[in-house]
């Protein structure tokens, strides 16, 4: 279903589980002004077309011991479709690697890691990332604190611009 075709119902309620994906279908319903039974219809319609891909709890990971959080930028040798897709794979399967992206210009893929301690994350950087075939450069950045971690979209400025639209 392309964007055009998302009512503003269907906006409010991404926008209301994307601030609490534990509201009850009653109180989504509620705050988008419809009753739950085509409330908990359109949900289910936007999680089979992709709109919502799960619901997940933020959980704080200096509270569970990960006291690490690395910005890692990463050359490559080879930026064949067959090498790229290879890397990625690693990634996936790295544990301390919570965000892989393939970027444009100077570097190929920006991560972010989370360790426990700066020996475990160094014990990855040496022994795993460093060590990888096609990796040509790694650079690191030490994350000091966060001002703002937002996940999702501002839905905010999706309504102004479908507005401007209209």
């Amino acid at each position: 279903m392309p964007l055009s075709r998302l009512d503003p119902i269907d906006r409010r309620i991404l926008a209301e589980l994307q601030a609490d994906g534990r509201i009850t279908n009653v109180e989504l319903a509620s705050r988008v002004g419809i009753s739950a039974p085509p409330c908990l219809r359109r949900v289910r319609a936007l999680e089979e077309q992709g709109f919502v891909r799960g619901y997940h709890a933020d959980v704080d990971s200096r509270q569970l011991g990960f006291e690490v959080s690395v910005f890692v930028m990463v050359g490559l040798q080879s930026q064949a479709e067959a090498d790229l897709r290879e890397f990625e794979n690693r990634c996936i399967a790295w544990p301390l690697v919570r965000e892989c992206h393939m970027l444009n210009g100077e570097v190929d893929f920006m991560l972010k890691c989370v360790a426990p301690d700066l020996s475990s994350f160094q014990f990855f950087l040496t022994g795993e990332l460093l060590t990888s075939s096609n990796v040509a450069s790694v650079k690191t950045s030490l994350v000091i604190r966060a001002a703002k971690d937002e996940p999702g979209v501002p839905f905010d400025i999706l309504e102004e611009r479908i507005a401007k639209q209209a």
